[in-house]
């Protein structure tokens, strides 16, 4: 019997590979002699860097770049097992959980350590870069990240632009002349599922503003400079992005990324399946096992347990979901290649309880599974 045990992570919780060994655990205690294989998941944002890095025998580096209020932070990414590909989370140099509570504005947030963390890729020869770019604490349209790449974006003294999304309106002029030239060479591929535009009623300010501190007075400043930025980005270097699905992603760091860097936008699931080699494990397994912190109707929105049951579905492999938090509207997945869905426990299992009574909890959801469940396969006991 083939096992593929294919989870995100318990955000707030366990990573994905502490899931993936207490699922495991479980299942040895039932199947001793199971053939189980382990492929911690992610779906672009929290843990897409350890999740690629683990599953090609790559590594992980640490830079120190500017973080999102100007001061120095020390950031992570990743290059992959092939020494060419490098993934990078925005969140690492730019992220929200950098940012105190008392002090988040994304008047003043930049995404200049981004930048940083890209051109350090580029310095260790990398020419493919994945990024996922959730949980900004950040709405300078990727103002700060192309400033850090060499781009100049001046007033109309000529001189350069300050810091935050508050400063996007003193542009005046866009210069690339000194913008790194090896990013001309390099494929950078988005990893968001994140269908904003980058301004109006669905764009960056006004969807995700308030949850990076901006006020509606903010958020109605912060919507007009996102709209004069695209302007001037369309006079400047011929690309129309307002209106590109996905532009608005992290605060508008979408659409400089696909202006500045000709960055192509896809699912980050996607993208993860094909470099952990899903399907290659998943094709001739018994049982798929998946899951992920809160399962409800949002993980149909390219969350990792679907993109992982749609692969098995393609081989008509059962698949069974488990997590913490079950919501009452978490039926919708059955629609969607998942067969079985196990809470683990009840009450919900609390953030706060030690890393030990959460896999056993794990564990003890997976046995209880596979007594209920075991006869639907053709396992034996």
């Amino acid at each position: 019997m083939k096992i593929v045990v294919a989870p995100d992570s318990f955000k707030g919780s366990l990573t994905a590979v502490e899931v993936s060994d207490a699922i495991e655990q479980g299942i040895r205690e039932i199947f001793p002699e199971a053939e189980i294989v382990k492929i911690p998941m992610a779906d672009g944002g929290d843990g897409t860097v350890q999740c690629m890095v683990n599953a090609t025998g790559g590594e992980i580096l640490r830079e120190k770049v500017t973080g999102p209020l100007g001061d120095e932070v020390l950031a992570s990414y990743g290059i992959l097992g092939d020494k060419k590909t490098a993934v990078i989370e925005m969140a690492e140099a730019s992220g929200l959980t950098l940012v105190p509570e008392n002090k988040r504005n994304p008047l003043i947030t930049t995404t200049y350590g981004t930048g940083q963390l890209i051109k350090a890729a580029l310095d260790q020869g990398c020419r493919k870069m994945i990024i996922g770019i959730g949980g900004s604490a950040t709405n300078d349209a990727g103002a700060g990240m192309v400033q850090a790449l060499g781009a100049k974006l001046l007033d109309k003294d000529g001189e350069e632009i300050g810091f935050g999304g508050g400063e996007l309106k003193k542009v005046f002029r866009i210069d690339t002349k000194y913008l790194d030239n090896r990013l001309s060479e390099t494929k950078v591929l988005i990893a968001s599922d994140v269908s904003n535009p980058l301004c109006g009623p669905k764009g960056a300010a006004r969807i995700y503003g308030p949850q990076k501190g901006a006020t509606p007075e903010v958020i109605k400043e912060l919507d007009e400079s996102l709209a004069c930025f695209a302007e001037i980005i369309k006079r400047d270097l011929n690309k129309d992005i307002k209106d590109i699905p996905g532009a608005g992603a992290a605060g508008g760091l979408g659409a400089s990324l696909i202006a500045f860097l000709d960055a192509e936008l896809r699912p980050g699931i996607e993208i993860i399946i094909e470099v952990v080699k899903l399907e290659r494990a998943i094709k001739d397994a018994d049982l798929v096992i998946t899951g992920e912190g809160k399962i409800d109707s949002q993980t149909i929105y390219g969350k990792a347990p679907i993109g992982v049951a749609k692969i098995a579905k393609k081989y008509k492999i059962p698949v069974m979901a488990i997590a913490p938090i079950v919501g009452e509207d978490a039926d919708i997945v059955y629609r969607y290649g998942i067969d079985f869905l196990v809470k683990i426990s009840e009450p919900p299992m609390s953030l706060a309880e030690p890393k030990s009574k959460k896999v056993r909890l794990i564990k003890k959801s997976i046995k209880k599974f596979f007594k209920e469940k075991g006869r639907s396969f053709s396992f034996s006991f």
